[in-house]
């Protein structure tokens, strides 16, 4: 077979090319630290990494979404805990209003007392968030969820739907309770009046009774006045023991939440740490192999260039002489 001087010339640089394309192409593998840097250099890991990548993303995601849901429940719980010591405060005052020694002038100035915690509860009520939403609005944060009627009378006008937050593949939990909930509202298993009708589920219609009661006089008042007067006290204060007892469930859920928030955090690092080490596996260099191959062309390519500088000083004539 007959080779000619181009044919020799051509072969050469196709083999310097070769040696060349490999010996950048681990170049390029050190330089990113990733094997896999177009869809050809491994069509598999490529499209596995793409799966990947896209799970990566939504652990993120609801990573992001426990973050604001804890952020919420713990604001949420922070106002409870004022709203139970107020509850409690109220129960206090009550208990000692309910007092038959004592004079109209102490029943008023008690009658004043509860006004002022009926004031710091309907403030809590109308509690707002970092973004300036209100906390217990359902998903009317915009404005404020309890108003005065102008009568006196405070209604909730917030949103009829707690806010719900998806917080994991499977889980989605209330991040944010009405205010009707908890303001408006007594458990399953509330005290019953006497006799058996419904207990007061409003708070601030609970207080409005017992303020009215005080300060109405009793000093010359009759048997049935002050009769009237400790039916008032006591209904009120079997209201608040049911609306202490709502708050604290709802308390209580709020602790539970906070407590599964925690685990799936836990769960969620776990899991980052495994599709990233996935997908290191996949795209990302082994140095080790990648320094080892990257010698191997470098000295490759230098033994082509080494052959192609010596070829190029003959010819086939030259050998043929």
């Amino acid at each position: 077979m007959r080779l000619s001087t181009n044919m020799i010339f051509d072969q050469q640089v196709r083999g310097i090319s070769d040696s060349q394309s490999s010996w950048l192409k681990v170049g390029e593998q050190l330089s990113s630290g990733r094997r896999v840097n177009n869809p050809s250099d491994d069509p598999i890991a490529a499209s596995r990494s793409v799966v990947l990548a896209q799970t990566q993303a939504q652990s993120s995601q609801y990573s992001l979404a426990r973050t604001f849901a804890t952020q919420g429940l713990s604001m949420e719980e922070n106002t409870l805990t004022g709203v139970t010591s107020t509850i409690q405060d109220a129960q206090t005052l009550i208990v000692n209003g309910s007092t038959g020694t004592l004079s109209d002038d102490d029943r008023g100035s008690i009658a004043t007392q509860l006004e002022g915690l009926r004031s710091q509860l309907l403030n809590l009520a109308n509690s707002k968030d970092g973004n300036g939403r209100y906390i217990f609005a359902g998903y009317k944060t915009d404005s404020a969820p309890f108003v005065d009627n102008g009568s006196g009378a405070v209604t909730y006008a917030g949103g009829s739907d707690a806010i719900t937050q998806k917080v994991d593949t499977s889980r989605t939990m209330t991040v944010g309770h009405t205010g009707d909930d908890i303001f408006m509202s007594i458990t399953g298993n509330a005290k019953k009046e006497p006799d058996g009708s419904a207990s007061e589920t409003n708070i601030f219609n609970m207080l409005d009774s017992a303020i009215a009661a005080l300060k109405t006089p009793l000093a010359d008042a009759d048997d049935a006045a002050k009769k009237t007067f400790q039916d008032a006290m006591d209904k009120t204060n079997r209201g608040l023991g049911n609306a202490l007892n709502n708050v604290l469930t709802v308390r209580s859920e709020i602790g539970t939440q906070l407590s599964e928030l925690s685990t799936l955090d836990g769960q969620g690092g776990n899991r980052d740490v495994i599709l990233s080490s996935e997908m290191s596996d996949l795209v990302d260099t082994d140095y080790t192999s990648a320094i080892s191959s990257y010698t191997m062309q470098q000295t490759a390519l230098q033994a082509s260039y080494k052959t192609f500088t010596d070829m190029s000083k003959m010819s086939l004539f030259q050998l043929n002489a």
